[in-house]
C-alpha cells in the first residue's frame, strides 16, 4: 500500500468522530453531517499530498466543511429539523447524572434548532469549537462583525427559548 494512502486513512479513521461530531452541530441532522464530512474527507483527500507536508490536514478539512455547510445554506433553504443524535465522545464522567445529562442535551439540542443555520454555526465555531471571531469569520466566508451580531442575537434568542441553559458556562461566560 502506498504510504500516503495509509496516512491518508489512519488521518481518515483517527479523525473522523470528532469531524462528525462538529458537522452535526453545523447540519443538525445525523445523514447530512455525514455527507458534509464526507464531502469534506473527498476534497482533503485530492489535496493531501500538500497538506501532509505541511501539517494542516485537518484543518484544511474542518475549514471544507464550514465553507460546504456555507454553500449548502445558499443553495437551499429547507425548514431543517434535528431528528439525529448527537454523537458523543468516547470515554466520559460516568460519576456525572445521566438523566440530568440527558435532560441537559434534550433542553439543548431543543434550543439550537430553533436558532437559524448561520447563527447555530458561529456558536459552534466560537464556543464548541473555542475559534476566535476572526477564525469563525475565516471559516464561513463572513466579516468580524457578522459573527459578532450573529453570536448576540444566537445567545439572546437561546436565552428566550430555553433559560434553564442560563446555567452553563457558555451562556454565561458569553454573556459578559
Amino acid at each position: 500500500m502506498d504510504p500516503q494512502l495509509s496516512e491518508f486513512d489512519s488521518f481518515v479513521r483517527h479523525r473522523t468522530p470528532a469531524l462528525l461530531r462538529s458537522a452535526y452541530l453545523l447540519t443538525g441532522d445525523q445523514h447530512l453531517a455525514e455527507d458534509l464530512v464526507q464531502s469534506a474527507l473527498a476534497r482533503t483527500h485530492r489535496s493531501w499530498n500538500r497538506l501532509h507536508e505541511a501539517g494542516n490536514a485537518e484543518a484544511y478539512t474542518r475549514k471544507i466543511m464550514y465553507h460546504l455547510q456555507v454553500s449548502w445554506w445558499r443553495r437551499r433553504r429547507v425548514p431543517e429539523s434535528m431528528p439525529g443524535d448527537l454523537p458523543e465522545p468516547r470515554g466520559g464522567d460516568s460519576t456525572a447524572d445521566h438523566a440530568q445529562q440527558t435532560t441537559l442535551r434534550l433542553t439543548l439540542r431543543a434550543a439550537l434548532a430553533k436558532l437559524s443555520t448561520k447563527q447555530r454555526a458561529v456558536l459552534i465555531l466560537r464556543f464548541f469549537e473555542d475559534r476566535t471571531e476572526a477564525e469563525a469569520a475565516d471559516l464561513l466566508g463572513v466579516t468580524v462583525g457578522t459573527v459578532k451580531s450573529q453570536t448576540s442575537k444566537a445567545l439572546a434568542k437561546l436565552r428566550t427559548v430555553a433559560p434553564e441553559l442560563a446555567e452553563l458556562y457558555v451562556l454565561e461566560g458569553s454573556a459578559r
